[in-house]
Parts: C-alpha cells; structure tokens; sequence
C-alpha cells in the first residue's frame, strides 16, 4: 500500500514547523533568564519599569535573536526530529512506500523557504523598528554613559569637499585641528580652510572658527588671509562627525543603501559595516535552507549512536558554520574581502557540502 504524498508533506512540514517553534521558544526562554539576572543590577539602579522591560526591551529582543540564532535552531530542530524518525523507522515505511529520498526532501524544503521568507521580511523591515524601541530603552535604563568624543576624523561631506579633524566633542560640538579642502572637478585643490578649533552654534547654524586660516588657490598663484576668531560658512553638520547618530540597525534596508551610498560619497571608513548589515540582511536567510538539508542528510540514517551522535555531529558543523561566517565577516572588516562574499561565501560552502551529503546520503 503506497503512502499518500500530500500527507506525508503535511507530517513533515508539521514536525518541522512546530519542532523549530519548540527549540526556539525553549532556548529564548534560558537566554531571557540569563539576560536578566545579567542586567538585573542596571535595571534596579536605573529604576526600568517592568512594563517598559518587558514590552520595550525583551518583545524587542525576541526578532533579533531570531534573525542571529535562527540557523542554529532551524538546524537543530531538523537534526533532533528526522533523528527520532530514523530511530523509529519511519524514513524506512516512506522510502519503502515508493517514495524517492528526493521526493521526501519537499516538505523541508517548503519548511525552510517559509522560514527563509519571513526572516526576510522581519530582518529587512521588522527588526529596524524594534531596534529604535529596543536602542532607546538601552540608551534610558543601560548604557547610560554616552559616547562623546571622536577622533581622527577624515571624511567628504559633498563632491570635492574633504574634511579632516583630530577630534570632536560631541556634547560641546566643536572640532580641535580642523581642515577643510575644496577641489574642482579636475581634481585641483582650489580653496584650504584650517582652524585651531571650530565650534558650532545652533541657534545661527553656523560654524565660528578660533586661529582660522583661508588660502585660496588660482593657477599658480595663492592668497591667504588669516583671522583670530570669524564665522565660517561650511558644508558640515553637527551630525557629520557624529557617527553613533548614525544608527544602522535601526535604518529599514531602503534607508540602509540610501545610507550606504551616501557614505561612499563621504569616503567613510562606516562602508564596509553597513555593507556587511545590507547583505547579510539579504542573503543570510538562504542559510535556513543549507542548514536544513544538511540536517536531514546527517539525521536520516538510522545509527546505533541514535540522536545523540546526530547532535554532536551537527552541532559541530553548526558551529563551524557559524566560526566560519564570523571569519569572513572579521576579514571583510579588517582585510581586502568584498562584504558580499564575506557574507556570500559561507553560504555558498556549506550549500556545495548539503548538496553532496544529500547526494550521498541515500546510498
């Protein structure tokens, strides 16, 4: 008697589903214990609301750990349950009923594409607005000391406009050893204005700069002037030498390439981490699809080891996975790799390793 296939698609989509639910909500509910007891002292000294704890900081905490860890559990889940189906025989009555171990993968694979596209959807969209709540519940009630100070500066702030500095306060908004360059578009350095130190003032919005030097350049020729203290009209804004006020997680992945290109623009070194943010935002999901068919074809064969020996080998490819995609991630931050491929490489390795466990595993 053959087995009906759509039944069998709805047991192992069920069991996939619901198992990933169970591990997730399981380890969420360790990791709220130990955040807890962690930050239990900020929260007191602080004086955090509960509500505020509970509805602003961990509801909020829940989609990013989701969007990090979610692999690892998918990964898991898959291992533990197709595990205890090889143990009870199960995978053995499917591929004896006439089904081919191809045909079996198709529930996982609709499993993981769901999966995949609703951490698509929550990393590119969800996830930036609950970072704004979850930022400034952290900004109240933990990280209460703020980052004031920023040096060695150097960054364009319009096409042909270079600015460097040696430091910026940024509760007083002034700059120490200040230089801005202006270029024409072949490139000629045209115009050179130095100050000991600039200092903004909200109320003009305008720039007052102390021992200030203005050389201007035409051809051959240089005039310089130089004032104890004037106003200085610049194209700069506070917010330009303050780069925390530039908050990646919580930009929506629009606002993330718009930013993107506007610090390519400024020549920041910020490129690199906020390209690493759009991509993994982008094709990290594809890991929920590699992890589960890795899974499957380490848990489908029935062995005396029974699950635990299907973990601990998982667990370590989990690892080395995530090992792996950290690497990249520090190489692209630190070394000459693109953040595509920093993000695109483990994804592509241990898809190449899934597609050639599962080619193998029937046999």
């Amino acid at each position: 008697m053959r087995l009906s296939y759509p039944l069998i698609d709805k047991y192992i989509l069920g069991k996939y589903l619901k198992t990933f639910l169970l591990w997730l909500v399981l380890i969420i509910i360790i990791v709220i214990t130990f955040d807890v007891s962690e930050k239990l002292d900020d929260f007191i000294k602080n004086q955090a609301p509960a509500k505020g704890i509970i509805f602003k900081y961990y509801l909020n905490f829940i989609p990013n750990f989701f969007n990090l860890y979610g692999p690892l559990f998918v990964f898991i889940s898959t291992l533990f349950f197709t595990s205890k189906l090889a143990a009870n025989t199960e995978i053995i009555a499917i591929l004896g009923s006439g089904i081919s171990y191809k045909r079996m993968l198709r529930p996982y694979l609709h499993g993981s594409l769901i999966l995949a596209f609703g951490i698509l959807l929550v990393g590119n969209f969800i996830i930036p607005l609950s970072n704004i709540q979850l930022k400034e519940f952290e900004d109240q009630y933990i990280h209460t000391t703020k980052r004031s100070y920023y040096s060695n500066l150097h960054f364009q702030t319009a096409m042909g406009v270079q600015v460097y500095s040696f430091s910026y306060d940024v509760n007083e908004q002034s700059a120490i050893f200040f230089q801005q360059d202006s270029y024409d578009k072949s490139g000629t350095l045209k115009q050179r204005v130095s100050a000991n130190k600039i200092i903004y003032d909200s109320v003009s919005k305008c720039w007052t700069g102390q021992g200030v030097t203005l050389r201007s350049f035409t051809g051959n020729s240089e005039t310089m002037k130089t004032y104890a203290k004037t106003k200085l009209k610049l194209k700069l804004e506070p917010n330009d030498f303050n780069q925390a006020a530039k908050e990646i997680s919580t930009m929506n992945s629009v606002e993330l390439y718009h930013h993107i290109q506007h610090e390519k623009m400024r020549g920041s070194g910020a490129v690199t981490a906020a390209k690493l943010e759009y991509y993994q935002r982008l094709l990290n999901p594809l890991a929920f699809v590699v992890m589960t068919f890795i899974g499957v074809a380490i848990s489908s064969r029935k062995t005396r080891g029974g699950i635990g020996l299907h973990l601990a080998i998982g667990i370590t490819l989990a690892f080395g996975f995530i090992v792996f995609m950290r690497f990249c991630t520090v190489f692209s931050e630190n070394g000459n790799l693109s953040p595509f491929l920093a993000v695109f490489l483990p994804q592509l390795t241990f898809g190449i390793a899934a597609l050639i466990l599962i080619k193998k595993a029937p046999k």
